[in-house]
C-alpha cells in the first residue's frame, strides 16, 4: 500500500512537473525591447552600393540605409541612432543569427531556403525593391545575349543567389563558361574592369550601382534579358514575431504614406489638420497617423510611429527618388517598384 501511495502522490506529480517544464516556452525578451532599452538600432548593410548603402562624405546613404533610419525613428524616436555594420554576402546571415545586428538591410533576395527554419531561418519584411539578375558587359564587345559569353569568364559574388542562378541558366542553355568568384563587390568589379572576366553578373540594381562609379559608365551596358526574379527585402532573425511585426509595419507605413500623398514636408500639416478636427470624418487617416486608436501600441511602438518614420526619411517614393531617381547617378526607373496605384507592386495592407 505504501509503494502505491508513493507512486500516486510523489512520482506522478513529479513526472507531470517535468513534462510541463519540458514543454513550457522559454521567457524571451524581444529584440524590440532590447533595441528600445539600448536606444540604438544595429543595422547590417553592404556599404559598397551607391543608391542602396554607400559611405559618402563620412555618412552612409541609400535606400537600404533609409530603411534602417525609418525603423530607428519608429522604435527609438531618433533616425540617427543607428550603428551600421558593413557585411559581405557570406557574413550577413551569421551576423543576424548571432545577434551582432538587429536588422539586415542589405540587398538580400527573399527565397524559400532563406525564409524556412531548415534554411537560414530569416523572417523577411516587405520587399523594398523588385529586381532581377542581369549581365554587365563592355559595350564595344558587341555582346547582346548570353550565348555571346560562350567560353568566357564571368565575375560573380560568392555566397549569393546570383552564383547559383548563373550556373542554372548557363547549364540549361548549354553555354560553357567559367565563374570567377569574389566575396566583395568592389573586388569583383575591379577584376571586371581589369579584364579578368568578360562580364559581371549581379542583381540589375547592383550592376547599375556599380556602373555609376566606373571611370566611364557609358562604356558598359546591362543586357536586356533577366536571369531570375530577385525580390530584395530587409530581414530579421526567425522566431521573434514582435520584432518582425514592428519592422514589417514600419516599411508598410512608408508605402502607405506615399499612396496617401503624405510626405516629409507635409506630414506635420496632415497631423495638425487631423488633430484639429478637419479630418474628423476620415477615421482611417486618423488611425494611420496615430491620432486615435492604438495601432502602434499593438506593435509595441508609439501610436504615431509612421509619422516619426516619415518625418525622418520621407515616404517610400521620396526615398526612392532621393537615391535612385532620374537625377541621381544610379538612376534606375521605378518600374515594378511603383506604388500599386501607378501600376507597380508595392501595396500595404490596411492599417486597421
Amino acid at each position: 500500500m505504501l509503494a502505491k501511495s508513493f507512486k500516486r502522490f510523489v512520482i506522478a506529480p513529479l513526472l507531470l512537473t517535468l513534462a510541463s517544464c519540458a514543454t513550457a516556452p522559454e521567457d524571451k525578451v524581444s529584440l524590440l525591447n532590447q533595441v528600445q532599452s539600448r536606444g540604438e538600432l544595429r543595422c547590417g548593410i553592404s556599404g559598397t552600393l551607391p543608391g542602396f548603402s554607400y559611405l559618402d562624405d563620412g555618412s552612409y546613404t541609400g535606400l537600404d540605409v533609409d530603411i534602417c533610419r525609418a525603423v530607428a525613428a519608429a522604435t527609438v524616436g531618433d533616425a540617427d541612432k543607428v550603428d551600421y555594420t558593413q557585411l559581405t554576402a557570406a557574413q550577413r546571415f551569421t551576423a543576424l543569427s548571432s545577434g551582432e545586428i538587429d536588422l539586415l538591410s542589405r540587398n538580400t533576395t527573399q527565397t524559400l531556403s532563406r525564409d524556412s527554419a531548415g534554411g537560414n531561418g530569416l523572417t523577411f519584411a516587405p520587399v523594398i525593391f523588385y529586381d532581377g539578375q542581369g549581365i554587365l558587359v563592355r559595350r564595344d564587345r558587341g555582346v547582346t545575349t548570353l550565348e555571346g559569353l560562350a567560353n568566357q569568364t564571368v565575375c560573380v559574388g560568392s555566397g549569393t543567389t546570383t552564383e547559383r542562378n548563373l550556373n542554372d541558366v548557363m547549364q540549361t542553355r548549354g553555354i560553357p563558361y567559367e565563374a570567377l568568384k569574389f566575396e566583395q563587390a568592389p573586388d569583383r568589379d575591379q577584376a571586371y574592369l581589369n579584364g579578368s572576366c568578360a562580364a559581371v553578373t549581379a542583381d540589375r540594381s547592383a550592376l547599375s550601382s556599380s556602373r555609376s562609379v566606373f571611370p566611364s559608365p557609358d562604356d558598359h551596358v546591362i543586357l536586356e534579358e533577366s536571369l531570375s526574379k530577385e525580390p530584395l527585402a530587409p530581414a530579421t532573425v526567425d522566431g521573434d514575431d514582435t520584432w518582425a511585426d514592428a519592422v514589417r509595419w514600419v516599411v508598410y507605413g512608408l508605402m502607405e504614406a506615399e499612396e496617401r500623398g503624405i510626405t516629409q514636408d507635409n506630414v506635420a500639416d496632415y497631423v495638425a489638420s487631423a488633430t484639429s478636427g478637419e479630418q474628423e470624418e476620415n477615421a482611417a487617416l486618423r488611425r494611420f497617423l496615430g491620432i486615435e486608436g492604438d495601432l502602434g501600441t499593438k506593435l509595441g511602438l508609439p501610436n504615431d510611429f509612421v509619422v516619426q518614420a516619415v518625418e525622418a526619411v520621407g515616404n517610400y517614393g521620396e526615398i526612392y527618388g532621393r537615391h535612385l531617381g532620374p537625377d541621381t547617378r544610379t538612376a534606375i526607373p521605378r518600374g515594378l517598384n511603383e506604388s500599386h496605384v501607378n501600376g507597380g507592386l508595392h501595396y500595404a495592407p490596411p492599417f486597421n
